[in-house]
């Protein structure tokens, strides 16, 4: 038998790559990018970093301590245009540039995007400066969210959670019971309604949300795919996922 070398060809151009760093116990936030970008030239690589439970700024920071591996670990020795921290709570606890630092060690050409900087790219972009806060956290944690819109120079004008101390169970939560709960919130005073979290079934229902509160509605998930969109030169042409995906 003759064996025959043959050389390869390899593609001369690629598209822009997203590392996504999930938490181990989310079950929305792969299916919300996924159904956002489907139609888009975007490679999506996802890893995922351990969740410490019950949900607490020590077991929060516990979890950034193992953002360096897990990003290393997304296409390893290989480039990425932007490496996405899928975690609200947890970029408020350990702060944005502890993440961009522990992320830039083994990613250092990547952009790094996370909810809660993008929420307020996104808020700065629609020239919002009051809102409603909802989140799903115990109330400290809660109450650390609020206090990050403040430190950011945002009115916080009413404030709802829903006290779950586990991650698990955050995903679980009943999509038309959630509708319920945000579409009656005191929303009388506020510009823009943020629900946070990258664990809740939010983004799906906030297009129907706007039309039924008569207001912006953004979301963790929500706001990061676009900023995530919008730091590789995609976002456009994105129906359906509320008006923030038309303010460009």
């Amino acid at each position: 038998m003759e064996s025959k070398k043959i050389n390869p060809k390899f593609e001369e151009s690629q598209n822009p790559r997203v590392g996504l760093i999930a938490l181990a116990s989310d079950f929305i936030i792969e299916k919300d990018f996924t159904n956002v970008i489907k139609d888009k030239d975007i490679d999506l690589f996802v890893n995922r970093i351990h969740c410490y439970n019950p949900l607490t700024n020590e077991n929060l920071l516990k979890m950034s301590e193992e953002i360096t591996e897990v990003a290393k670990d997304i296409l390893p020795d290989q480039k990425i245009d932007c490496v996405v921290y899928a975690c609200t709570s947890g970029t408020i606890a350990a702060g944005y540039n502890s993440v961009k630092t522990k992320i830039k060690q083994v990613k250092p050409e990547a952009k790094v995007i996370t909810p809660s900087t993008a929420a307020i790219k996104a808020l700065k972009k629609l020239k919002i400066k009051k809102i409603s806060v909802f989140t799903p956290y115990i109330k400290d944690l809660n109450n650390d969210v609020v206090e990050f819109f403040r430190k950011e120079n945002f009115e916080v004008t009413s404030n709802s959670y829903f006290d779950i101390s586990n991650d698990l169970d955050i995903g679980k939560v009943k999509q038309d019971y959630l509708f319920e709960v945000l579409s009656n919130m005191d929303l009388k005073d506020c510009d823009a309604l943020f629900v946070s979290c990258t664990a809740l079934p939010t983004l799906s229902i906030i297009d129907k949300l706007e039309k039924k509160i008569n207001k912006i509605v953004l979301s963790s998930n929500q706001a990061l795919i676009w900023d995530t969109l919008e730091s590789i030169g995609k976002n456009n042409s994105i129906k359906g996922y509320g008006k923030l995906f038309n303010s460009n």
